[in-house]
């Protein structure tokens, strides 16, 4: 088999890349357009994850739209801070 004399690899030698190195291949270095638009995609993926949302709920989230108080709670969950509503005439009430 030939080796590749640019890459020094070959079918029997693969060379496997960073994820940073496959990020720059694939994307861009950071700071191009579409590595920026891919990380900023992949955070709202994974915040959502964390807090059991979808992508669409994260976007309201930061916008401060449609808020519920169940989102509320997944959000201060997911931060693992402990939160609780006081309600008059009820008490405090854990979120």
């Amino acid at each position: 088999m030939q080796q590749n004399s640019h890459s020094g690899t070959s079918p029997d030698n693969p060379r496997f890349f960073s994820e940073e190195e496959a990020l720059d291949k694939l994307l861009g270095t950071k700071g191009s357009l579409l590595r920026e638009q891919y990380e900023s995609e992949m955070n709202v993926f994974l915040i959502g994850e964390m807090i059991g949302v979808k992508r669409a709920q994260v976007s309201r989230i930061e916008k401060g739209r449609n808020l519920t108080l169940t989102t509320i709670s997944k959000v201060f969950k997911a931060m693992n801070i402990p939160a609780w509503l006081h309600l008059s005439g009820i008490g405090k009430v854990a979120l």
